[in-house]
């Protein structure tokens, strides 16, 4: 997540949090508090269901050269398809720079190498572009995992390892950024969610980029993303709001998942279902939203006017949540995308 400065956060520290250590801001009908992240299983009740987005994150900041030698970086925005990548591209630069600050792309032409592969450009608008890798999908994996990096900003200069962005259920290399709501989600939270009767179900949904440096591309953030729900989650969805638990969100992607296949017929609230659910999550939420299935979200703190802080208003007032960023910078909490959290609750 690319820090914004607003006048509500400006004192929000934007450094990494040990994943033990996060702490939770809680929205919900009683106010605003401040609570340690591993009494999250206190704060929910007997029969409620956390759903994860078990997206592992792919190492999607890559190195290119044109055929005329000039260097460039791809940032991948969605999944490998085959031999196909897609994602932003950036001029000569690292994440030390700022990526509203970073050189402009050079003109990639009809072919460039990408983590050491020919590849063709088989599309381009803008700084968004798709390359068909000539290799086997196989050769194309191992090459991004043997010189791709994870994205990540300025305000962290020290380079992130690959495990530094995975969450402790991490599957499928389907996310070009971490899922970071599930980070301080660790084996021990976890645990005691199931001791207190909470049940955790999963679905995998493709994070994409939170940022691109281009306030056009920005603006329209985030983009369609894939989805699958499989069909125990669907069913436990349907069995949680039927016996009148709640449906806890860990992570706007998982909202996007769940509430765009509720959209789309794909997931009853009223009687299970033995069939997956899957599509392209085009939903975006906001303050005039209607929620269908999420009762309630674990996100990072972010900032009004950040895309995500729009999606949270969908679940508190816009005023409650500026309370929460203003009680966060009091306390000193972190906005960072490896930072603190914030738990809205109706």
């Amino acid at each position: 997540m690319k820090f914004r400065a607003h006048h509500t956060t400006q004192l929000l520290r934007t450094d990494e949090v040990p994943r033990r250590d996060v702490r939770l801001v809680v929205v919900d009908d009683l106010g605003v508090t401040l609570r340690r992240f591993a009494e999250l299983p206190a704060l929910l009740r007997e029969g409620d269901l956390v759903v994860v987005n078990d997206a592992a994150t792919l190492p999607a900041s890559l190195r290119g050269v044109t055929a005329a030698g000039e260097p460039f970086e791809l940032r991948l925005s969605a999944p490998l398809e085959g031999t196909r990548l897609t994602g932003v591209v950036f001029g000569p630069g690292d994440h030390t720079t700022r990526t509203e600050h970073r050189a402009p792309p050079p003109p990639l032409g009809d072919a460039v190498t990408i983590a050491g592969l020919r590849a063709d450009v088989v599309a381009r608008d803008g700084r968004r572009v798709e390359l068909a890798v000539r290799a086997t999908p196989d050769a194309l994996l191992q090459a991004i995992y043997a010189s791709g990096r994870p994205v990540q900003y300025a305000h962290r200069r020290e380079l992130l390892a690959l495990y530094d962005v995975q969450t402790a259920y991490a599957t499928r290399p389907w996310a070009a950024e971490m899922p970071s709501a599930g980070r301080p989600l660790t084996w021990d939270v976890l645990l005691a969610l199931r001791r207190r009767g909470i049940a955790i179900e999963r679905l995998t949904h493709a994070a994409g980029l939170s940022s691109t440096g281009d306030a056009a591309l920005d603006a329209a953030l985030p983009w369609p993303e894939r989805y699958e729900i499989p069909a125990r989650t669907v069913a436990a969805v349907a069995r949680t709001k039927a016996q009148g638990g709640r449906v806890i969100a860990i992570g706007t992607t998982v909202v996007r998942a769940l509430e765009s296949a509720a959209l789309a017929g794909e997931l009853s609230s009223g009687a299970a279902s033995t069939n997956g659910a899957h599509g392209i999550a085009t939903l975006v939420l906001g303050p005039a939203s209607e929620r269908r299935v999420v009762d309630g979200i674990v996100s990072g703190l972010h900032a009004p006017g950040e895309s995500h802080f729009e999606l949270l208003s969908a679940f508190a007032p816009r005023e409650q949540l500026v309370r929460a960023i203003e009680l966060a910078a009091a306390n000193g909490l972190s906005a960072h995308e490896l930072g603190d959290s914030c738990l809205v609750l109706r």
